[in-house]
């Protein structure tokens, strides 16, 4: 209970035991499954700890990146729904090892009527998600493939708070939705700007 409360210090002491009494945590390894399209979505899904990536699949095995949500965050897909289940519209992997709380779905209204703190949580959780799909829509219009990039990189080096991303050319071919060979292209263009250093397993930033 104290370490909920320390993660979400403005949830009422109430909240955190009801939270406490209907939570199922579930740890998730990197590049685990957490929500996949198309599943039917069974519970609310909070970020305790790690990261996860939120992907737009077309059902063919094709992935673009969107966002990540990060620790103390919810998935906001799962929130909408109240007690319906329906399928997911998106998939979520875990970045790295992850920690969630999964809510049955019941609770979203109950909540939201009940606690103040909760309704404030959502109505920030909403509003990020939509902050972040603005960012994404810019990127796709109005970057060309070599700032999109960049941004990219630079969102990661945040992300890890290190200048080493422990990210392949596969890895961001696929959220780029990009072959490796034009991703590996590009990367080398700023490596040879003096802007990265490419390895095998990560990338390290010099001067993004």
């Amino acid at each position: 209970m104290d370490e909920i409360q320390n993660r979400f210090p403005s949830f009422e002491p109430e909240l955190v035991q009801d939270i406490v009494k209907v939570a199922e945590i579930k740890v998730c390894n990197k590049d685990e499954y957490i929500l996949r399209k198309g599943v039917y979505i069974r519970s609310m899904l909070i970020v305790f700890q790690g990261t996860v990536k939120i992907l737009r699949s077309n059902g063919n095995r094709s992935f673009f990146f969107m966002h990540y949500i990060k620790s103390g965050e919810a998935v906001p897909l799962t929130m909408i729904y109240g007690n319906k289940q329906e399928a997911s519209e998106v998939s979520a992997v875990a970045f790295e090892k992850t920690i969630l709380l999964a809510i049955p779905l019941t609770c979203m209204d109950k909540w939201m009527v009940g606690y103040k703190s909760w309704y404030q949580f959502s109505f920030d959780t909403f509003r990020d998600r939509v902050r972040e799909l603005l960012k994404t829509i810019d990127n796709i219009v109005f970057l060309n493939m070599n700032e999109r990039l960049v941004y990219y990189l630079k969102t990661h080096e945040d992300l890890v708070q290190s200048k080493n991303i422990p990210l392949t050319r596969t890895q961001i071919a696929k959220d780029f939705h990009s072959s490796r060979e034009v991703i590996t292209r590009l990367l080398k263009q700023l490596a040879t700007k003096g802007k990265i250093k490419m390895h095998k397993h990560y990338i390290e930033i010099v001067n993004l």
